[in-house]
């Protein structure tokens, strides 16, 4: 396994928001607000496909309307197999154009498309096909959160719930792997299967915020929690992990383990599913760097953190931050999705119609 230390300039460049303010609202505002949404989404045929990272009034407001809250996978999915003339993503940009590339005929909005992803600001897309270029020899396998253009570069698209089995079934073909770009989700799964990978040097800002000794720290505090821990963490907070997994299988595990407490090593915005399907349980956020000190993610995204009752109204309103990708780009994109989505059927990866 090598790391393409090389493009490690291209992270250091990655210009992390400030988490975004917005204006508290009381239970009435909130209602007042919810219902217009509500009316807007029914006016335009338009559904909303929602993260298990933004807000719980989003993934709250998405089930109430007959949307959808759920990871990358199941969100494409979702996105793919409805009926609606317009898609509202509220995620990051990467969700809005993996739905885009999926339905060309639908229109694609988002709260914002300011949205973005620091894995996916960290791979551009010139620079990663010129690494590309440089390893012919190797098939190329991207995670999702990468742009349009890149993931036309690809000829494997993977989310985390379904990374594993994939690379495993490329291994047993005997193919050499270039991975982009979370470099510790390809680490885990380099570890896992044993094929032979070559890996863009990049991290999520969230994941990347958790730190072993005091991860440590907590869990000799609540012995009898179960540590939950998504494989874009370094390996000193897998290696703690009693559970690694995506969004779903994390939100899974609290469900259907019989610990009372559990120490969750991802975004904090996946609290709140986790509360609907298991109330009784205990849930304590992972530490992050931010323990007496700057923290830029604080164990949420900031740009997940864009999205907002707020904006979702306005775009609703406005019909401005609509996702437009170029023809060409997304019918390459399109090919290495379709064939995660072929591979997923064919082995019953995944569920359509969310967490029961």
């Amino acid at each position: 396994m090598t790391t393409a230390t090389q493009e490690a300039p291209i992270r250091d460049r990655i210009q992390v928001p400030a988490h975004p303010t917005w204006p508290a609202l009381d239970a009435a505002a909130k209602t007042a607000l919810k219902d217009r949404i509500k009316r807007l989404l029914a006016e335009q045929n338009a559904v909303l496909v929602a993260h298990y990272y933004v807000d719980g009034d989003l993934q709250e407001l998405a089930e109430e309307t007959g949307g959808y809250v759920a990871d990358s996978l199941e969100m494409a999915r979702f996105g793919a197999e409805s009926g609606a003339k317009t898609l509202v993503v509220c995620g990051v940009r990467f969700m809005g154009e993996t739905a885009k590339i999926l339905n060309p005929e639908k229109r694609v909005l988002m709260p914002t498309l300011q949205a973005t992803c620091s894995l996916d600001e960290g791979c551009p897309a010139e620079a990663f096909s010129a690494f590309c270029d440089a390893h012919p020899d190797h098939s190329v396998v991207v995670y999702a959160n990468t742009s349009a253009e890149v993931k036309a570069r690809s000829d494997w698209v993977v989310t985390s719930s379904i990374a594993l089995p994939i690379v495993q079934h490329l291994h047993e073909r005997g193919e050499k792997i270039l991975w982009a770009p979370d470099k510790h989700l390809g680490r885990y799964v380099q570890r896992q299967t044993g094929a032979e990978m070559l890996l863009w040097d990049s991290a999520c800002v969230v994941h990347e915020e958790f730190k072993g000794f005091a991860l440590e720290r907590v869990r000799r505090l609540h012995p009898d929690a179960a540590i939950l821990v998504h494989p874009e963490s370094p390996d000193e907070i897998v290696d703690q992990a009693d559970v690694v997994g995506s969004t779903t299988q994390l939100i899974k595990a609290v469900r259907d383990l019989p610990n009372r407490e559990f120490i969750v090593a991802t975004d904090e915005g996946i609290f709140w599913k986790m509360h609907q399907l298991a109330p009784d349980k205990t849930l304590i956020a992972a530490p992050t760097a931010g323990e007496g000190a700057t923290c830029e993610s604080c164990a949420h995204c900031p740009w997940m953190a864009m999205n907002a009752l707020q904006n979702l109204e306005q775009v609703l309103r406005r019909g401005d931050q609509e996702i437009q990708i170029d023809e060409a780009i997304r019918q390459r994109a399109v090919i290495p999705i379709q064939r995660m989505l072929e591979f997923a059927r064919e082995q019953g990866i995944g569920q359509t119609r969310g967490i029961r």
